[in-house]
């Protein structure tokens, strides 16, 4: 996560399931890909099964 900064109300929303998920927009402000097949990856990473 961003480091020493807040999360803003659309950085994430909730899945039904509970988990916090994350916008591209998060992703984007973060600046990198984690390379964990995010379901809003910016950056086209591509999950290898």
């Amino acid at each position: 996560m961003l480091e020493g900064k807040e999360l803003a109300a659309d950085d994430f929303y909730m899945s039904p399931e509970g988990y916090k998920v994350f916008t591209e927009q998060y992703h984007r402000k973060r600046g990198y890909c984690c390379l964990s097949g995010c379901k809003h990856c910016p950056y086209d990473f591509k999950n290898k099964k």
